[in-house]
């Protein structure tokens, strides 16, 4: 049985917090002296209204939340957030329709970053402070930050960090996962506190690069500018993004282990060994086929190939150039590197490159069979066994996420997109990418696609967001069964 009275008190709790989070916002508005202070306040009223009834509606549950239970409050969660979260769009009329307005806060939530907007500079500052905190916030998970307080509350947090941590395997550095949320939680405000210090040396206002470190270490993509990266001109703030994208690209657990001077473990890690190997291929590959296809110098060739490598495998989605004016064959490489993701454990989207991992030398097991039929060869990960159970979960994960980017394609291209522009928005936003290909690609917002396709999209980036079972699994007859 759901324990439905828990799942909605912890959801009127978490409005409060967004609650407080408008109210940040608006404190943005005031020192600017601009109007959207009251479309906050508007929103707040509203989302703390809505909240606190939950939080007493919820009153008298049980206190232990089930696997199940973990599962239905992380995805109904992402929803709240995102439908109270669209308010100050909304309210404000600055996103006057209601799918983009869910659309945008859905990207930002679940740290996409693809938009519908075609004039990002004449919004007001608060409102471009809330598209980028709701990619901060989103970045590491609404439930990873709240697992850290529901101790507060006598529920155990367990449950909720198996249903949102991304990847096959959920590690945690302390046997008390409240404490493992609270350590994540220090190092990626540390991260972000560092790269706006950063950032701010390398010519940007305050604003701006509060905006981007949010948008970086979340690795969300919301620029404060239309142009994104690209309006900045400065090799400088370009590098530091990349290195700063690079970091919130890897298990955040790994951090914690470098953090703790176990560089031994940090190192020899397989995922991030494949993870590093992987950026520095792509990057050499598409800087020298930039040299010899462009006008770019050997020095712009390799930042931009760095910068745009990074920016996708993390999915990040910040531009500091048009990849679709680039010959077509790099195309393919970068859909590629969206596809692939970075490590699982991060911020960030795609199949995870542990995933990628498994598969290789499940494949490569497959070869040694055909030669020796006998052997017994497991799957070994950082010197441990990989179970049965886990291989298997991960080629259905493969399978399904495949299987959902064929089935997106097919839908898109049926509501009148193209086949090039349906193909690369599925990929972005299961792969939580933000930019897609073609008239989708960096240099365009998604505001042309059909409303039915925005809703579609939305979804998508929830499923990817919450690596494919959570969500779907609450679409399953036998979830809610009561045994």
């Amino acid at each position: 049985m759901i324990n439905f009275k828990t799942i909605i008190r912890i959801i009127g709790i978490l409005l409060l917090l967004e609650t407080v989070m408008f109210l940040v916002c608006s404190s943005v508005s005031f020192y600017y002296r601009e109007s959207d202070m009251l479309d906050f306040w508007k929103a707040g009223g509203i989302t703390a209204g809505i909240g606190l009834l939950l939080a007493a509606l919820g009153k008298g549950g049980e206190r232990q939340l089930t696997r199940r239970d973990g599962y239905v409050l992380v995805s109904f969660a992402w929803v709240a957030f995102s439908l109270f979260g669209m308010l100050p769009f909304y309210i404000g009329g600055y996103i006057p329709d209601i799918a983009d307005a869910f659309f945008e806060t859905m990207s930002g939530f679940s740290s996409t970053g693809a938009t519908i907007l075609d004039d990002i500079e004449s919004l007001p500052h608060g409102i471009l402070f809330w598209r980028s905190m709701t990619q901060w916030i989103g970045g590491l998970g609404i439930i990873m930050f709240t697992i850290a307080v529901l101790p507060i509350f006598g529920v155990s947090g367990l449950q909720v960090f198996a249903a949102e941590a991304s990847g096959p395997t959920h590690d945690k550095v302390h046997p008390r996962i409240g404490i493992t949320a609270k350590w994540i939680w220090s190092i990626y405000t540390g991260i972000t506190t560092l790269l706006v210090c950063l950032l701010m040396l390398g010519g940007m206002d305050w604003f701006d690069s509060i905006c981007h470190a949010f948008a970086t270490t979340g690795t969300g993509g919301f620029s404060t500018k239309q142009a994104s990266v690209a309006y900045y001109n400065s090799p400088y703030i370009e590098y530091v993004i990349s290195i700063f994208m690079f970091i919130s690209g890897i298990n955040f657990t790994l951090v914690l282990l470098f953090v703790n001077r176990k560089f031994k473990k940090f190192i020899g890690n397989a995922e991030l060994k494949f993870y590093f190997g992987s950026v520095v291929l792509f990057t050499a590959v598409i800087a020298i086929v930039l040299y010899y296809t462009s006008p770019m110098g050997m020095e712009e060739s390799f930042r931009k190939s760095l910068f745009q490598v990074i920016s996708l495998q993390t999915s990040t989605g910040f531009a500091t150039d048009d990849y679709m004016q680039w010959t077509p064959v790099l195309w393919g490489l970068l859909t590629i590197i969206m596809l692939m993701g970075a490590c699982a454990g991060s911020t960030t989207g795609g199949l995870k490159c542990i995933r990628m991992v498994i598969l290789t030398k499940v494949s490569r097991n497959e070869f040694k069979h055909i030669l020796h039929p006998n052997a017994i060869l497991p799957v070994r990960i950082n010197k441990q066994v990989i179970s049965p159970s886990i291989v298997s979960t991960v080629l259905a994960f493969c399978f399904i996420y495949i299987s959902i980017i064929v089935i997106g394609t097919l839908l898109m291209m049926a509501m009148g997109v193209g086949a090039e522009e349906s193909m690369g928005c599925v990929i972005s936003s299961i792969g939580n990418m933000g930019p897609g290909l073609g008239e989708t690609g960096p240099a365009y917002s998604w505001n042309a696609l059909p409303d039915a396709a925005k809703w579609l999209l939305s979804f998508l980036m929830l499923l990817g967001r919450l690596e494919l079972f959570t969500v779907l699994l609450l679409f399953t007859p036998d979830f809610w069964k009561r045994n």
